[in-house]
């Protein structure tokens, strides 16, 4: 048993919290920084906006103050991307060095082009940072259906105590220490996502979404491998597994406003419409670290081009399919 706090009440972090309920037997406090929000989830017994139908037990405790966070043996980031940064600020003063510091968010944060894990450990002093990444619907998670992940640190006795602490019948973890790999996994696989749903949204069929999938996958490991991960992840759960997931389901957010903007809409009110879409905020930094690597990435590079600079669908998939014919790379 362990004292666990999630910080964010969304669906992934409130997944997290009802498996850990549920399964693991653990003491769960849920932080938001809306004080409504706990309101609304405890008044319904659920979250009707992210987890429909799924129960919120009474056992878990909701609470919009942070200082919940002193004590407990594992602290689970569960927010998105954009906001990790300052939420790591509001918890830092109420952290200790025996803490494993959990991060479940799938991006790269803007301006500074920094992986989570960076963000994090620049805000909290740790040396028991693991990343917690791979397909998982938080739709799913909660309603434990089977699922397998991957828990990612440098520190190996950290990621094996969150293996233990979280792995149940319905959750197998497994390790990794390549911890930049399966952040740029996690994080890229988004953009991809977006890609196939606009292709989804413009009545494109599945040749046209596999395509996207093998293409990206190989344009993801590239990232990786300018930034010093290892090939061989964007083989396994947080590479083609989360790919596999992301663009295929209507669970997912970004597949969801991609078909939207496929189908007429704007980027903006795609995004308006679905809510959080981790895919649109790490296209752009994610093209950045591209150029500033002279990495190649013409999906990546044609998406910011629809998404940032007013660029038409249709030409976007014109000049991918009309690039240099070349022998097909791995």
């Amino acid at each position: 048993m362990a004292n666990v706090v999630i910080l964010g009440s969304g669906g992934f972090g409130l997944s997290l919290a009802v498996m850990a309920d549920r399964c693991g037997n653990h003491n769960v406090t849920v932080w938001s920084k809306f004080q409504s929000e706990i309101d609304e989830i405890r008044t319904h017994g659920e979250h009707i906006h992210k987890l429909p139908g799924v129960p919120i037990s009474e056992r878990i405790a909701l609470t919009s103050d942070i200082s919940c966070v002193k004590g407990c043996d594992i602290l689970v980031f569960g927010i998105p991307s954009n906001f990790v940064r300052n939420v790591a600020k509001l918890a830092s003063p109420f952290t200790d060095e025996k803490m494993t510091i959990v991060n479940t968010g799938k991006g790269l944060e803007e301006g500074s082009l920094k992986m989570l894990s960076e963000v994090i450990s620049e805000e909290i002093k740790t040396d028991r940072l693991v990343i917690l990444s791979g397909p998982s619907h938080a739709e799913e998670v909660a309603r434990c259906i089977p699922t397998t992940i991957v828990a990612s640190s440098e520190n190996p006795e950290a990621s094996a105590y969150i293996q233990k602490a979280f792995a149940n019948d319905f959750m197998r973890i497994y390790l990794n220490d390549d911890v930049k790999g399966c952040e740029i996994g996690g994080a890229l696989k988004n953009i991809i996502a977006l890609c196939v749903g606009i292709c989804d949204g413009m009545g494109y069929g599945d040749n046209t979404k596999s395509a996207l999938m093998t293409r990206g996958i190989h344009e993801i490991a590239r990232l990786g491998k300018a930034v010093g991960a290892n090939i061989n992840t964007f083989s396994g759960l947080t590479g083609i597994g989360d790919l596999i997931v992301t663009c295929t389901s209507m669970h997912s957010r970004n597949r969801r406003a991609g078909i939207l903007i496929g189908q007429g809409f704007s980027p903006e009110e795609a995004v308006e419409k679905v809510g959080t879409v981790e895919g649109y905020f790490c296209c752009k930094v994610a093209y950045q670290l591209a150029q500033k690597l002279n990495v190649e990435m013409p999906i990546t590079a044609q998406l910011n081009e629809v998404l940032f600079n007013g660029g038409d669908v249709r030409e976007a998939l014109g000049k991918l399919m009309n690039r240099p014919q070349i022998y097909e790379e791995f």
